[in-house]
């Protein structure tokens, strides 16, 4: 079993679940019934922990259930194609979006089955920066040594991470770019499977979060952090700009509802969001979490930024 460095993940959602918030005021008729909230994910990464965190809180604030539905498949493609399809845009359904995925995969795949702009962004409420890691009895000491070896042998060296075109996916790439390194990427359905996958040794290393990386400090190295500076959390880790590549990148997690949900609505699930944010700001900092709240133009203007960050590599 992997050994963690903070307090497991089942004893905090155990403490989370007990956390009451404030009922934000709602419309008179929202919501009427449960909340449907897909993570577009399998279980057991960052955005099903989060969700699942969330769940008990949003139920006591809104006085209805909130069902959390699991739809993985396609680096989140597979959910976010069916929801932009088939929600009702009325606030009862939300779903998890991650950027740079919504940016990357359309640019990319003509045939996505969803669109950058087909939701209505609700809020992106935290950020984890990226890290390259392996296991802790690897050969490779340092980014130089796995980038020597990924040069001298190309393709032999695998990589694991969450999902094609997504942002795990799109910082190997950028590595491969910027290091002249040749690796082989090995898409995961999520962040769930690739501590197993590490320590399994079905992957030479990995480009995931930073969460991960907290959560395994024991069983792995941390080569690099695709952050402006060392993380408090990986003080020991340098960065990736550090090591002479300028690399700075992560995972922006947040919550979207259909295109067309009316606006008080949508406004008033932010705050929620936010609130539940402040709440579990103790427990998810220390795991590798940076919380964000970053909506309304803002969350525009971010993924406006996204599209010009990755559409101009994805596009060379």
């Amino acid at each position: 079993m992997t050994k963690t460095k903070n307090t497991s993940f089942a004893t905090l959602l155990g403490a989370v679940a007990g956390l009451a918030l404030a009922a934000p005021a709602y419309a008179q008729d929202f919501p009427e019934r449960a909340i449907e909230y897909i993570i577009p994910f399998n279980p057991g990464g960052e955005s099903d922990i989060t969700a699942r965190m969330q769940e008990p809180m949003m139920e006591e604030a809104l006085g209805v259930g909130v069902n959390v539905r699991h739809q993985p498949g396609g680096g989140g493609a597979v959910a976010w194609a069916e929801f932009q399809g088939n929600a009702e845009p009325d606030g009862h359904e939300i779903i998890g979006i991650n950027l740079p995925h919504i940016v990357g995969q359309p640019i990319q795949r003509a045939d996505s089955g969803y669109t950058t702009e087909g939701f209505d962004v609700i809020t992106w409420f935290h950020f984890t920066p990226h890290v390259l890691v392996v296991r802790a009895d690897s050969p490779f000491q340092t980014l130089d040594d796995l980038v020597n070896f990924a040069k001298e042998n190309p393709q032999s060296l695998t990589v694991g991470g969450s999902g094609t075109f997504s942002g795990n996916h799109l910082e190997t790439l950028r590595m491969e770019q910027l290091t002249e390194a040749d690796v082989t990427y090995i898409p995961f359905t999520g962040t769930g499977p690739l501590p197993a996958a590490i320590l399994g040794g079905h992957v030479g290393a990995v480009i995931s979060n930073s969460t991960l990386a907290v959560q395994m400090v024991d069983d792995v190295r941390t080569l690099a952090v695709a952050s402006e500076e060392r993380l408090d959390v990986l003080p020991d880790t340098p960065t990736f700009r550090e090591l002479g590549y300028d690399i700075v990148g992560g995972t922006y997690r947040g919550v979207a509802a259909p295109k067309g949900t009316p606006a008080d609505r949508v406004e008033m699930l932010a705050n929620l969001f936010t609130e539940m944010n402040t709440t579990m700001a103790e427990r998810q900092v220390p795991m590798g979490f940076q919380m964000t709240d970053i909506r309304g133009q803002a969350a525009v203007d971010l993924l406006v930024r996204m599209r010009e960050q990755y559409g101009d590599f994805l596009t060379q």
